[in-house]
């Protein structure tokens, strides 16, 4: 759902307990920012015969589980990568540093394609806690609800 048509106000009380929810990640995700959370599943020798998977930190796994379930899930997340021009993990990083209450949606855009996506893309979980988009977009979130929390009362 598009936020730029909101109040302030209505966009808080949209994003305010999801966030929460997810900031209780972001100790977490900020310790294993820039490394690698998967590991191959390779127990005696299966690998030269079999299919090799991937096998996730729990606590990553929690995380995934917990983003599912929250406002910032948008199946249609591909209409901000066009909007926006977004390519690289960089732009990604860029537009979410510029972005402002009434934009939320963007930051529930980049959050859906690395969630979302990774349910049948399983790199994509891995990139975004490599690329730091988890930690940036909650973070960002937080602030411009504290933000705008304390200049509508």
């Amino acid at each position: 759902m598009g936020t730029e048509q909101l109040t302030p106000g209505q966009v808080i009380d949209m994003y305010k307990a999801d966030t929460a929810k997810l900031k209780l990640h972001l100790a977490y995700l900020e310790k294993v920012s820039g490394q690698v959370v998967t590991s191959t599943f390779d127990q005696d020798g299966i690998s030269q015969h079999s299919l090799v998977f991937p096998v996730y930190d729990g606590n990553l796994l929690r995380f995934i589980r917990d983003a599912e379930q929250t406002v910032f899930m948008d199946k249609n997340y591909r209409y901000v990568y066009s909007r926006f021009r977004i390519k690289s993990a960089e732009d990604e990083l860029s537009v979410i540093r510029k972005c402002t209450i009434l934009q939320m949606d963007v930051i529930s855009g980049i959050l859906s394609k690395y969630i979302l996506g990774g349910r049948t893309k399983a790199s994509l979980w891995s990139e975004g806690v490599r690329n730091g988009i988890f930690v940036a977009a909650i973070t960002k979130a937080d602030d411009l609800i504290h933000f705008w929390e304390s200049e509508t009362k």
